[in-house]
């Protein structure tokens, strides 16, 4: 059949995956386990178990870090038990995902700091704070992997965003994706940190001020995402804006035109980094 000009497809830029993603083991480190953090922990062995399924070697090997205390708060809208009260939430949920997979993934009870080195190929953050992401590009395993997943929330609405740190691993490679920083730099800046509201220690107003599985949605889009590079080698978008409150979800393409265009028209985020479209003074 003739293909028409109206039925023509521009070609879509792709990411592809490092080949050595696929050949060794692929370190991955949590850098908070909140209620995003915990859902990315609790879906990463079923990506490891597809990894494994799909041929690959090793798999993931997955470090927690997070130096929080279960709260009783907590116990609302995370899943931690008033058993586990007192807890750190990094050690509960890798003590819980070993045990019932059968793994030797660790927990790391501890804030992450600029002494933070340990060797890893993806570095997930889900963290609440501008200052904590700040502190994440500040470690020496930020200036050595791969990847930075950065994941963020608000009420009912959220990003994730796949980016390559401008790094020795990342120099050759074209087109490197950018980060969150260098999309959306005030995501980064500590001093916009005192606009944020901070979470409440109240159960119910901690309810009301959060969707139900607000986490969960944002989690389980940038796992798909995740499975989706190792399954097939390549992306064709690196992150997405989740809205629960319309049921859209924006995908953040693969494409140096889309990031140049974000990066000069001063797209900003409101507390807890919900997308709004506004510009920078210049």
């Amino acid at each position: 059949m003739m293909i028409t000009p109206t039925e023509t497809k521009t070609p879509r830029t792709e990411h592809h995956i490092p080949n050595i993603l696929l050949e060794n083991r692929v370190r991955v480190t949590v850098v908070g386990c909140g209620g995003t953090g915990s859902a990315i922990a609790a879906g990463l062995p079923y990506l490891h178990q597809a990894m494994m399924a799909l041929g690959h070697p090793h798999g993931l090997l997955v470090v927690l870090v997070d130096g929080d205390r279960v709260s009783r708060t907590n116990c609302i809208r995370q899943p931690f038990s008033e058993s586990e009260i007192g807890l750190y939430k990094a050690s509960v949920l890798a003590t819980r995902i070993n045990l019932f997979w059968g793994l030797g993934w660790k927990g790391v009870p501890r804030f992450l700091d600029e002494n933070w080195g340990e060797q890893t190929d993806i570095l997930i953050g889900c963290v609440d704070s501008r200052r904590a992401r700040n502190a994440i590009t500040n470690t020496r395993s930020y200036w050595n992997c791969r990847y930075w997943l950065d994941l963020g929330n608000n009420a009912d609405c959220g990003q994730f965003v796949l980016g390559q740190p401008d790094n020795p691993k990342n120099k050759s490679v074209s087109p490197r994706l950018p980060t969150t920083a260098e999309l959306f730099p005030e995501i980064v800046d500590p001093k916009l940190d005192r606009k944020d509201k901070l979470p409440s220690c109240s159960a119910v107003e901690a309810l009301e001020s959060q969707e139900p599985f607000v986490n969960q949605a944002l989690a389980y889009q940038a796992l798909a995402m995740l499975a989706r590079l190792f399954r097939y080698g390549s992306l064709t978008y690196h992150g997405g804006f989740v809205n629960l409150r319309t049921g859209q979800t924006s995908p953040l393409p693969v494409d140096p035109a889309t990031w140049r265009r974000i990066m000069s028209s001063g797209l900003e985020f409101t507390p807890n980094y919900q997308q709004r479209r506004t510009r920078r003074p210049s």
